[in-house]
């Protein structure tokens, strides 16, 4: 395992996003880790609660039907949302744009029942289109700079089939704050185009302080494609 820098790391993502590489750094943080799924410094390794909360507060009236029911995880790390959907029954399909994050994945959970890919968001299988009934997302759009943020935003509503939902977890700042933060937090306008301009429908909304020293303050936001 090589020691995390948060100084260092900060200024590797800066240098690919002046190099216009806004996932090409994503595999060190995995590789650096050699072999650990522990050692990856993000990991929180635990489902996130409020994804838990949301399964477990919905899990009812998906049961008729829940086998039928596909899942779909956006830079899925080292597999614990993955998994904590596929255990409430879904066909979950788990992608990251890191070689090395899907390895400790699946060396992680030999015997798991999700199907772990090495896929880029912006440039997905097109069979993805439209195709799935929930769509989660967790600190993808916040490594991004730029233009990306809105073209994997607009990825991730794409992937959404009639009635999907997609749960969207990030850190979260006030508007002109924290500019040159990396990662980038969203502010709530920023957040707010799932519904704006993607036209989803807001089902909840939670802004929060996490429990770390500092606390750092969150988004969880669920939204719900009608059209």
């Amino acid at each position: 395992m090589i020691e995390f820098d948060a100084v260092k790391y900060k200024q590797m993502v800066k240098e690919h996003h002046e190099n216009d590489e806004p996932f090409s750094w994503c595999d060190s943080v995995y590789t650096d880790a050699q072999g650990d799924y522990k050692a990856v410094f993000w990991a929180d390794l635990e489902a996130s609660p409020y994804l838990v909360k949301w399964l477990e507060e919905n899990k009812n009236q998906l049961t008729s039907n829940l086998q039928d029911k596909k899942a779909i995880v956006i830079g899925c790390g080292v597999g614990d949302d993955s998994e904590a959907l596929s255990d409430y029954g879904y066909k979950v399909t788990a992608f990251d744009i890191s070689p090395e994050a899907i390895k400790l994945c699946k060396k992680r959970y030999p015997n798991t029942k999700v199907d772990y890919l090495v896929a880029d968001l912006f440039d997905y299988d097109k069979a993805w289109l439209e195709n799935f009934d929930v769509v989660y997302e967790c600190n993808t759009i916040q490594i991004l700079p730029g233009e990306y943020r809105i073209q994997a935003r607009i990825a991730m509503s794409n992937l959404l089939s009639k009635n999907a939902h997609i749960l969207v977890s990030c850190r979260s700042r006030e508007k002109n704050e924290k500019k040159d933060e990396i990662p980038l937090p969203l502010d709530y306008e920023e957040i707010n185009k799932f519904v704006t301009d993607d036209k989803l429908k807001e089902i909840s909304f939670k802004a929060y302080n996490d429990n770390q020293t500092p606390s750092i303050p969150h988004f969880f936001a669920v939204y719900k494609k009608e059209v």
